[in-house]
């Protein structure tokens, strides 16, 4: 799947549907506020949640940037921050934002609920909100994401193709993310809607800040209770956890490993695939969301609609029918390496195949 066609997939899906709506928000009478700018010179802040992720700082900055460039004819700026997975931080950051008068605001929120008083605050001065990946709360104009419960289902589905006849066969772990986080809650009701009634759960964790370090922690702990011949698999919410999650598997003697899924396409969880170790992860094709943002991002900066960009509505607990662009995810697994994340120009074949893995690779045809 190539990332330019998904960005056509969720074109079509908006003009399959007639919504009127006006660009919340921004100004319009060009008195000054910091929202309605006229001209290409907008700035766009743009606030991620933390960088222990990989996708954040190679991925979703630079294409975002990339992306208000182009649309902008180089004039827009991109003001960037990045609170390191602390709530109380990005609160001061979006306040920094609205003192530097940016125009738009993209918001990857690390606490959905804690931001809802900063979001306010920037409406307020002006300044269009749009959540970005995690539909934060209070006013924001529009999300874009992907379709979360969707992702999780992905996940559960692999999960069970893994397990075939013997899903009932010993216990499942469930290793699900932050409860801060309203993405890892709608992975998490996905993946259930899929396995409930179909394995059995023996233990479930909601996984501090997503932390690799506390997966691995969960992981031991789990095992200790069930017993390592026990696990028939586990379901990850993520890639970096499942890689604590595979390092307390091999620490506990647990061969051959049971099946493993993931999410975000991290190399290193790519890796993992090709090698064996770690059975999927979800591969979410960056562009077509950076590319919706940033599209929304420019249009709300200049008052314009943005009826032309949205494929759904979506309610967050605090405002309803938010204008919203949603992009499916896809699994990966070791068949279809190459045709998603090496086709789609993420990874090359040499980033991938490093000489403990190419063997492996030569396996699967990716050379």
């Amino acid at each position: 799947m190539n990332a330019y066609l998904g960005r056509a997939a969720v074109a079509v899906a908006a003009s399959a549907i007639t919504v009127s709506l006006a660009a919340c928000g921004a100004g319009e009478d060009g008195d000054g506020r910091p929202g309605g700018v006229e001209d290409d010179a907008i700035k766009v802040g743009l606030l991620l949640p933390e960088d222990q992720t990989a996708r954040y700082e190679k991925f979703d900055k630079p294409l975002i940037e990339k992306e208000v460039a182009k649309l902008t004819r180089g004039k827009g700026k991109v003001v960037y921050a990045n609170a390191k997975q602390d709530a109380n931080a990005q609160n001061t950051q979006v306040d920094a934002m609205i003192t530097s008068k940016v125009n738009v605001l993209l918001i990857d929120a690390v606490d959905s609920k804690a931001i809802a008083g900063a979001v306010k605050r920037a409406k307020d001065a002006g300044i269009p909100v749009i959540a970005y990946d995690r539909l934060a709360e209070g006013p924001i104009d529009a999300y874009t994401s992907f379709d979360n419960e969707d992702i999780g289902r992905v996940q559960g589905k692999a999960l069970l193709d893994a397990l075939g006849d013997k899903a009932k066969d010993g216990q499942i772990v469930m290793m699900n993310g932050s409860v801060i986080d309203p993405n890892a809650k709608s992975f998490k009701s996905g993946a259930h809607s899929v396995l409930d009634g179909k394995v059995n759960v023996g233990k479930e964790y909601d996984t501090v800040d997503w932390k690799p370090d506390n997966a691995n922690s969960n992981m031991a702990a789990a095992l200790s209770a069930l017993g390592k011949g026990k696990i028939a698999g586990v379901y990850s919410a993520n890639d970096g956890m499942a890689g604590g999650i595979i390092a307390a598997l091999k620490a506990a003697g647990v061969t051959p490993l049971p099946p493993v899924t993931g999410q975000d396409a991290e190399i290193a969880g790519v890796q993992r695939v090709v090698a064996g170790e770690q059975y999927m992860t979800v591969y979410k094709p960056y562009a077509p969301e950076a590319a919706a943002a940033a599209e929304m991002a420019v249009a709300l900066a200049k008052s314009q609609k943005i009826d032309g960009f949205i494929n759904q509505l979506v309610d967050s607990p605090t405002t309803k029918r938010v204008p919203s662009v949603l992009v499916p995810g896809v699994a990966l697994t070791r068949n279809n390496v190459k045709s998603t994340v090496v086709d789609d120009g993420v990874y090359t074949v040499a980033e991938i195949c490093t000489d403990r893995l190419r063997a492996a690779c030569e396996e699967i045809g990716l050379k």
